[in-house]
C-alpha cells in the first residue's frame, strides 16, 4: 500500500490492493505454523517467558482474525456482487472512454466516431488503441491540447462535451455507489473513478468561466467552487490539467476492464448466453468490451 501525507489512501493500483490483502491472510498463516513449530522445539522457552507467550499468542490471534476471517469475508462479498459489479465497472469503463476518446477527438488524436465511421468493429477496435497509445504519449498530447485550447470554437465544444459526461457520471456514481461499498476492491474502483468526476467537475468550471453564454452547463459549471477558489488558469496551466485528466480515464478505461474480465469472465456470459466457446480467435479485453457496445 501507498501511504501519503493527504488526500486518500490508496493502494498504487486495485492489484496492489488484492496482493496486499493476500500477503496478510498469508503472514498470518505463516505465523500460526511459526508459533506451533516454536512450541514445539523451543524446550521450556515460552514457559519461562509467560508474558512474552501471551502476547505473541494474542498478536497471532489478531493476525488471524483480520487476515484470514476479512479475507473470507471480502471473497464473499466479491463473489455475491460479481455479476452487478462487472455491469457497474463497464459503465464506468464507457464513461471513462467517452472521457478520453471525446478530449482526444477534438484534440484530433482520434477519428472522429471510430465506431460508426468503420463497418468492422475489430478494425474500430484497432483505431481505439491507436489512440489509446497517442494519449500515453505525454509530449504529443500536450502539443495536441495547446493546439486544441488555442481556438476558442473548440474550447467550448470540450466545455460542452465534459459537462455533457458529468451528468451521466453523476447518475452512474450516484445509483451505484453504495452498492460497490460492499467490497474494499469494488469501493477502491468507484473511488478512482469519483476522482475522475471531479477533475472533469473541476476543468468545466474553469472552462466556463471565459464563456458568456448563460446557458445550463455553461452556468452549472462557473457554479462550481473550483470559479472561486482558482480562477482562470495560465495556458499551460490548464494544458497541464487536461493532460492529467485525459491519461487518468484512459488508465481506468483499460484497468477496470482489464478487472471486469477477471470478475466473470466472457467464457461465463458465453455459457449463458448459449454461444459457442471455440471462436476463430481470440480479441483483446478491450476489443471483448468494443463488441458488446
Amino acid at each position: 500500500m501507498i501511504r501519503r501525507d493527504s488526500g486518500p489512501r490508496r493502494s498504487e493500483s486495485v492489484d496492489a490492493y488484492l496482493r496486499g490483502t493476500r500477503a496478510l491472510a498469508a503472514i498470518a498463516l505463516f505465523a500460526l505454523v511459526g508459533g506451533v513449530l516454536s512450541d514445539a522445539f523451543a524446550g521450556t522457552f515460552w514457559a519461562d517467558h509467560a508474558l512474552l507467550a501471551g502476547l505473541v499468542a494474542s498478536v497471532i490471534v489478531v493476525m488471524l482474525t483480520v487476515g484470514l476471517v476479512n479475507e473470507a469475508l471480502e471473497r464473499r462479498s466479491l463473489k455475491r456482487w460479481s455479476v452487478l459489479a462487472q455491469y457497474v465497472m463497464l459503465q464506468l469503463v464507457r464513461d471513462a472512454r467517452i472521457v478520453w476518446t471525446g478530449i482526444a477527438e477534438l484534440a484530433g488524436l482520434l477519428p472522429s466516431d471510430p465506431y460508426a465511421s468503420q463497418g468492422d468493429v475489430l478494425a474500430a477496435a484497432t483505431s481505439i488503441d491507436a489512440g489509446s497509445s497517442a494519449v500515453r504519449n505525454n509530449e504529443r498530447l500536450t502539443a495536441a491540447l495547446r493546439a486544441l485550447l488555442a481556438r476558442r470554437d473548440k474550447r467550448k465544444q470540450l466545455h460542452d462535451k465534459v459537462a455533457t459526461v458529468l451528468e451521466h457520471n453523476d447518475s452512474v456514481l450516484g445509483r451505484w455507489a453504495a452498492v460497490m461499498l460492499n467490497a474494499d476492491v469494488y469501493a477502491e474502483v468507484i473511488d478512482r473513478h469519483v476522482e475522475l468526476t471531479g477533475d472533469l467537475a473541476w476543468a468545466s468550471s474553469l472552462l466556463g468561466l471565459e464563456f458568456a453564454e448563460d446557458d445550463g452547463p455553461t452556468r452549472n459549471g462557473r457554479s462550481h467552487p473550483a470559479a472561486l477558489i482558482e480562477g482562470l488558469l495560465e495556458e499551460e496551466r490548464l494544458v497541464q490539467r487536461l493532460a492529467a485528466i485525459t491519461q487518468l480515464a484512459e488508465q481506468l478505461d483499460r484497468g477496470t476492464l482489464e478487472l471486469a474480465l477477471r470478475i466473470v469472465p466472457i467464457d461465463w456470459w458465453r455459457e449463458q448466453l448459449g454461444t459457442r466457446a471455440d471462436t476463430p480467435s481470440a480479441p483483446s479485453a478491450r476489443q471483448e468490451a468494443s463488441r458488446g457496445r
